[in-house]
């Protein structure tokens, strides 16, 4: 049986959610979205449930409005990391989602992880 491509996109994620699960502990989780358009991250508090910090590639200010590339991410992932640290956040857990780490999900990790933040 040949799965398709959104059925495996799911079971991936299914199987990256559950091991974070596992392993949670009072670490946010660092939450990265993946769109043919953009590139989007959250840094979540799953024990309270709130958003501590998000970053995205439509924000203005970075100049990488509707650009979805590697060079993008990885200013997206510095922001983050620059949020993180004003929170008060050094450490955190890295969700990926179903998305591969490769390519625009890996620049956006080391980027975050060059600006300080630990996973």
């Amino acid at each position: 049986m040949a799965n398709s491509k959104r059925d495996l996109f799911l079971k991936r994620r299914l199987r990256v959610r559950n091991k974070l699960k596992r392993e949670a502990g009072s670490k946010p989780r660092l939450s990265v979205h993946r769109s043919n358009k953009n590139i989007s991250v959250q840094l979540i508090d799953d024990v309270q449930g709130v958003t501590l910090a998000a970053a995205s590639s439509l924000e203005k200010d970075l100049g990488v409005v509707g650009k979805n590339n590697v060079e993008a991410a990885a200013k997206v992932g510095a922001v983050i990391a620059e949020r993180a640290k004003a929170k008060g956040v050094e450490a955190c857990y890295f969700d990926r989602g179903g998305f591969l780490f490769h390519g625009k999900v890996k620049a956006l990790a080391e980027a975050a992880r060059e600006g300080g933040l630990k996973f």
